[in-house]
């Protein structure tokens, strides 16, 4: 329907890559005949995930067991009580058991997280952009220190970035632009 109506969306990965990217594909199959609500078609699928980039892939795996995902990720199917609530994920107050070293590389290898060093993130990130996200978005959880986010944000900024969004002007104000918004 979004795709139908010219409207972007937003959507976070609370499944594999690969799972999502037939609803990306319906998305980007309806919104090239959008009649749209507004004055411009908004052909644009952004992404949330959680994004962990340290120096090394061990470094970036210890943030993510110490960071508190579990907690996150038991917010995450409370406040958006629309999505359906897989099975294993706890009722409110109950949360997830702590994440082990195993899980998070299994998340890793599941395309449920971005983890890594830089070059695993960029790939990561290229893993979104093959299934047609336009944009991602990062968060972390509260229990990762402030030094591990700025690094973070830092080499994500560096090594990700730069080979990633090569242009200057945003896809949405190219939108807006040409719908005279």
């Amino acid at each position: 329907m979004a795709g139908r109506k010219g409207l972007g969306v937003l959507g976070f990965s609370v499944q594999k890559v690969a799972d999502m990217e037939w609803v990306v594909d319906s998305y980007k199959s309806a919104v090239k005949d959008a009649e749209p609500v507004g004055d411009f078609v908004n052909d644009n699928v952004m992404v949330t995930s959680t994004a962990i980039c340290a120096e090394t892939h061990e470094k970036a795996v210890e943030i993510a067991v110490g960071g508190g995902l579990n907690y996150l990720q038991s917010l995450l199917f409370r406040y958006h009580d629309t999505f359906p609530r897989p099975d294993g994920i706890p009722a409110w107050p109950e949360l997830l058991p702590d994440y082990t070293e195993e899980l998070i590389e299994l998340l890793i290898a599941e395309e449920l997280m971005i983890c890594g060093d830089p070059d695993e993130v960029l790939a990561q990130c290229r893993r979104w952009e093959a299934a047609g996200a336009d944009q991602l978005s990062f968060g972390l959880p509260i229990g990762i220190s402030r030094d591990d986010t700025l690094t973070s944000i830092r080499l994500i900024g560096e090594h990700v970035i730069p080979k990633i969004d090569t242009d200057p002007v945003h896809r949405t104000t190219r939108f807006r632009e040409a719908g005279g918004a």
